[in-house]
């Protein structure tokens, strides 16, 4: 056999399905906890404090997930993983246990630490495997994608009918098993020798640059108190803060020689700084839709969260298949053809969501109006990961697959904020209403963002890792 056949072999499945075993537990729980809020706010009697159940997890998760790479760089990315384990562990038995909502806020701020770790250290270990007996990594990155992206599609599905059958605590039992499985899983995989270079407390303080770290959670808190607070009195003071923390955050980390979020890495690559904010406003509306009807199933029509998580199974299965369909739209057409369709899709579901009454409408209308939902996820989310590999050098694209995973979170984040402030704490037919405009206009200005963009050509080309925008 010669070197270049060697090369073509994939990771083999028991490696890659080992350490995409926890790379689940982020779509789950960030998916399960929509069909659970209404039973959580139930049981707690607070809906003002509710939304920080997500928020807290979401910020924790934002600012942890960038962190995670390096220190499994540092420490080694099975032992950083594995620590990952623990904390979903901790945080899931703490939530169960919660006698308060502030308690569970916390328990969900210690889960959110924990999903983080696993994404970044399972691509680690990939890399790391394929390199050390000269392998293609391909197989293994996309089986950890479709892992991903199809747990987070079927986590309403999966926590309605947990949550309607054995309440809401059981959204966080049902990740004991998986941590268990996990944890076994890749200890036998022959994965030890990813990262792991020693370094000394003061060089461990120096790569995990804390005070850009702590200006982030400030900055991303600040912004969620404002925001929230348009649903009631705004509080209005708190823009300037916002923007002396903006300033010294951007400031601090141009000079940063190991900077939290690489401020002057997006300033050079138009192309990747277009793409993150791209993904900023996609995932906000990703998450307004999943976050918002299944609570509004709850509220207005009646339905227990079993049937609000069935409801929602077309957006589910369409979703895997517009990721399927996507990655083969983006391997013949390119990336502005595959946006094109996904935003597309995302106007008309939107535009949907706005103008059927839904709250006497058939179940069968509501069905085909979540199966539209299902479509933008697959294309949008393959043609922005693959303008980012397009852009950025190997020596870059690391980092900016972090900022991805950030910007996501702080879409998830911001999608609290807006429903919020469209539909307010309890969401009825004229808040899902105002939620579904907010989409259409958004995707308005995302598919003018596409079709007008010069920095993203017709059709990128299949691998070019040192291309600059």
């Amino acid at each position: 056999m010669t070197v270049t056949d060697a090369q073509d072999r994939p990771v083999p499945f028991h490696v890659s399905g080992a350490v995409a075993t926890a790379s689940v537990l982020q779509p789950l729980n960030s998916s399960m906890i929509a069909v659970a809020i209404v039973s959580i706010a139930a049981q707690f009697g607070s809906l003002s404090g509710i939304s920080w159940v997500i928020s807290g997890m979401y910020i924790a998760t934002a600012v942890t997930a960038p962190m995670a790479g390096r220190l499994g760089a540092l420490f080694g990315a099975r032992r950083v993983y594995l620590v990952g384990l623990g904390l979903v562990a901790i945080g899931s038995i703490s939530g169960m246990l919660a006698p308060g909502v502030g308690w569970l806020v916390g328990s969900y701020i210690v889960l959110g630490m924990g999903i983080s770790a696993h994404m970044p250290n399972a691509m680690t270990m990939v890399r790391s495997y394929a390199d050390h007996y000269r392998l293609q990594p391909r197989t293994a990155i996309m089986t950890l994608v479709l892992c991903s992206q199809s747990f987070a599609a079927l986590g309403p599905t999966l926590g309605g009918l947990l949550v309607g059958t054995f309440g809401w605590e059981s959204i966080l039992w049902v990740n004991l098993p998986l941590v268990v499985l996990s944890a076994v899983a890749v200890m036998r995989a022959d994965v030890g020798f990813a990262g792991g270079e020693p370094t000394s407390g003061r060089g461990l303080l120096y790569t995990l640059d804390l005070p850009g770290i702590a200006l982030f959670v400030l900055l991303v808190t600040s912004t969620m108190l404002f925001l929230l607070s348009l649903g009631r009195d705004p509080d209005w003071w708190m823009l300037p803060v916002w923007a002396a923390l903006l300033g010294v955050f951007v400031a601090r980390e141009r000079r940063a020689p190991e900077p939290f979020i690489d401020v002057r890495a997006l300033a050079r690559n138009r192309a990747l700084s277009a793409t993150l904010c791209r993904t900023l406003l996609t995932y906000t509306t990703f998450y307004s839709i999943y976050f918002g009807i299944p609570q509004w199933l709850q509220y207005v029509r009646g339905m227990t969260p079993i049937d609000a998580g069935l409801t929602m199974l077309p957006v589910a299965i369409v979703g895997m298949v517009s990721t399927m369909a996507g990655s083969r739209t983006y391997r013949l057409f390119g990336a502005r053809h595959t946006l094109v369709i996904g935003t597309c899709a995302l106007l008309v579901g939107g535009v949907l969501l706005a103008v059927v009454e839904r709250s006497t409408a058939p179940l069968v209308v509501l069905l085909l109006v979540a199966a539209v939902l299902g479509i933008p996820n697959g294309f949008n989310n393959i043609g922005n990961q693959n303008i980012i590999n397009s852009v950025t050098s190997v020596a870059e694209v690391g980092a900016a697959i972090g900022m991805y995973r950030t910007v996501q979170f702080m879409g998830a984040n911001l999608a609290v904020a807006v429903l919020q402030l469209t539909a307010g704490p309890i969401i009825s037919d004229d808040g899902l209403h105002r939620t579904g405009w907010f989409i259409a206009a958004t995707a308005a200005a995302l598919l003018a963002g596409v079709l007008c963009s010069q920095s993203m050509p017709a059709r990128l080309p299949a691998r070019n890792p040192d291309a600059k925008a």
